[in-house]
């Protein structure tokens, strides 16, 4: 509607060249979160309605409820069964709310271990789509165990014995993001963003303010060139025109290739192959170099007691005027004598 009012058209803007990005490295990187952020870029069911032959939508986790900001089900790439789960944004403001503007809550995670462990019964390889600034954090996510159904999907995502290709389309912030990206490869889009902690909540802790966001994007690397320089990120597709949120339908087309591309290689490896290179993929982060063990000096052989009583009282003989080694009994093991004292 608005694009109607002021005479644009997603076609004309497609066509459009994108614009450069901002010369300086701060301006660059908040330029890129915004467009993660991008209130038209296509979400998971959008992505999924473009890239399936088929899909059908599975809900609840079988304990609580249903949540709206996570979803997943079953579907068929180019006649490959594949579960999808991913996280779902609203295009409104009341798709928003009923969606939780994509911030999963503890039944959405357990829904999603629900598919997670579906697939690996069947042997039915997994496709996720990120896009969420991180997990809920409200009192009632809090009172039903959100930190517990973020750290069983990653269980469960790190031991299904079936291939799990991640997608992030959008914003990938905090455990939220985690929660359903453990998998075996991890391709991202050209503007989508990835981070341990939103911008907001970074510049929050570490400078009290929230203004001061643009630095801590730079600061945490956390655009798709970064993270695939890192090794966070195996692969990043390019996006059409000014973005993913100009041609949703151009952007289903290059994942879908790459999905299909993804899943054919890794249903070659054995089982056991996959697992193993999928622990190693996570226990590589955080390289480092092992310098070895130190040298470390011999400790000094300790003297008798005597020696260990005179050094403990070396500042009052000084101030008694040094008695005691005015006549010769330094290094000596006898006490002095009583008229000496």
């Amino acid at each position: 509607m608005v694009d109607r009012l002021l005479g644009r058209s997603r076609d004309r803007e497609a066509a459009t060249p994108a614009p450069a990005l901002p010369a300086a490295p701060r301006d660059a990187m908040w330029a890129r979160v915004l467009l993660a952020r991008n209130p038209r870029r296509p979400h998971t069911l959008e992505l999924v309605a473009g890239i399936a032959d088929r899909f059908t939508e599975l809900h609840g986790d079988r304990l609580f409820g249903d949540d709206g900001a996570i979803v997943g089900g079953l579907a068929r790439i180019d006649g490959r069964r594949v579960v999808v789960v991913g996280h779902q944004k609203g295009a409104d403001t009341d798709e928003n709310i009923r969606r939780n503007f994509g911030m999963g809550k503890p039944e959405g995670f357990r829904k999603a271990i629900r598919l997670f462990e579906l697939a690996d019964r069947f042997g039915i390889p997994v496709v996720t789509f990120v896009d969420t600034p991180g997990a809920y954090p409200g009192a009632e996510a809090e009172e039903r165990g959100i930190a517990d159904a973020i750290a069983n999907a990653i269980l469960v995502m790190c031991r299904i014995r079936v291939p799990v290709v991640v997608l992030i389309t959008g914003e990938g912030g905090s455990g939220g993001a985690l929660a359903i990206a453990a998998g075996d490869v991890v391709v991202a889009l050209e503007n989508a963003v990835y981070s341990v902690i939103s911008p907001e909540g970074c510049a929050a802790i570490l400078w009290r303010t929230s203004d001061r966001a643009p630095d801590a994007a730079l600061a945490m690397r956390m655009s798709a060139a970064d993270q695939l320089e890192l090794g966070v990120v195996d692969f990043v597709v390019d996006e059409p025109g000014q973005g993913a949120h100009v041609d949703p339908a151009e952007t289903a087309r290059r994942l879908r290739a790459v999905i299909v591309e993804q899943l054919d290689r890794l249903a070659a490896l054995p089982v056991d192959e996959l697992l193993a290179a999928r622990h190693r993929r996570y226990r590589d982060f955080g390289a480092f170099d092992d310098l070895g063990e130190p040298e470390v000096a011999e400790p000094a052989e300790r003297g008798g007691l005597a020696d260990r009583l005179r050094r403990a009282l070396e500042p009052v003989g000084k101030t008694l005027g040094g008695l005691g080694a005015r006549d010769g009994r330094e290094g000596r093991d006898e006490p002095p004598a009583r008229e000496e004292v």
